[in-house]
């Protein structure tokens, strides 16, 4: 496999894209998707949806979210120093020392994450989490009205890193979690869409948004399309690393496969297809279990109106909710393979009742 990533999956990772302020995720699914749907639309929470076959049956949804982990500046000092709020689940200790992106109206605005330096700080306060309101954002301004010129409170905030191979088809990026989700959805349409014969299904490929403040998007994205079976694809976590007990969480490796979930979110006969698929393409591949609701849009759609056959596929991923996050590119590409393959494996009307 080529050791660049493809240039729509990169576009994704350089769009910045926290929960509610997605619009530079939006422009980039509009370029590469609109002119390859048979229907494209968007919805009043910027939900974006690309649909082929539209006259087939059964609905299949595939749903990636295009959002990420941010940041909100809810109060600016005297000084200009800009305090904030988390978007999604943050790890404190990893938030300092960060160069940061403030999206405002009127373009990016660079900044830094700041807190006191370990000198200054006592034995006993080294080995604390920070709290949150003892973090900032130093913009480099020398009061608040200078600082106000720049960003407005409510301004939302990503970290300023980007896509970078590390070895091989191993690469890192800020937001794997869930650009490389949605990258595969839109991409398994797109190869659909260009290659429709023998396709009984109509497949929608959602690319849903705020997930990581609670699954919102897939909730009416599941409402709209009204699937009869439907996709999730997220990030897992790949345990292969230091400091992590398969005991507890299971052994997922990077470069394994795509990880096909099993547990009470998922339909069995939907699980059992997926698995069929894989090996008739010799699809690399690896489960994964959840004994509960998954934190994933797959828990939101799996009960959406009358009830939706669900699945859930996961591109293992290190060190995921920081700023590198780890991939291996080949783990992309094989879910992609494997959506499509799922796709093309529904017959005409099939429900996954059971």
């Amino acid at each position: 496999m080529s050791t660049s990533a493809p240039s729509f999956l990169q576009d994704l990772l350089n769009a910045r894209s926290p929960s509610g302020c997605e619009h530079e995720a939006h422009d980039v699914v509009d370029r590469h998707m609109a002119g390859v749907a048979e229907v494209y639309a968007k919805d009043a929470l910027g939900n974006r949806f690309a649909t082929v076959n539209p006259a087939g049956s059964p609905t299949l949804m595939l749903a990636g979210h295009i959002d990420e982990l941010g940041l909100q500046i809810r109060h600016i000092d005297k000084n200009g120093f800009c305090y904030f709020d988390t978007i999604g689940g943050h790890d404190l200790t990893m938030i300092s020392g960060r160069r940061v992106v403030v999206l405002t109206k009127n373009g990016p605005v660079k900044g830094v994450t700041g807190k006191r330096a370990i000198h200054l700080m006592t034995p006993e306060d080294r080995k604390k989490v920070p709290e949150l309101h003892d973090l900032w954002i130093d913009l480099g301004a020398k009061s608040k009205e200078e600082a106000l010129s720049l960003v407005r409170l409510g301004d939302m905030v990503v970290y300023d890193h980007g896509f970078e191979i590390i070895r091989g088809t191993v690469a890192t990026a800020r937001a794997f979690d869930d650009k490389a989700g949605a990258y595969t959805v839109l991409e398994a349409l797109r190869r659909l869409a260009a290659e429709r014969s023998g396709l009984a299904a109509k497949v929608v490929s959602v690319a849903t948004v705020q997930e990581e403040i609670g699954t919102r998007g897939a909730i009416p994205s599941s409402y709209t399309v009204n699937p009869d079976v439907a996709l999730a694809v997220d990030v897992g976590h790949a345990t292969d690393h230091p400091d992590c007990d398969p005991r507890k969480h299971g052994e997922h490796k990077l470069g394994g496969g795509p990880l096909i979930c099993r547990g009470p979110n998922i339909n069995p006969l939907l699980f059992e297809r997926l698995v069929a698929c894989a090996e008739s393409e010799k699809i690399p591949f690896q489960i994964e279990t959840d004994a509960r609701p998954t934190g994933t849009d797959a828990r939101s759609i799996q009960i959406a109106r009358g009830g939706v056959a669900t699945g859930l596929v996961s591109i293992p991923l290190r060190y995921m909710h920081t700023p590198s996050e780890v991939v291996d590119l080949q783990d992309v590409e094989n879910t992609v393979k494997l959506l499509v393959s799922f796709a093309r494996s529904l017959a005409p009307g099939e429900r996954f009742h059971w």
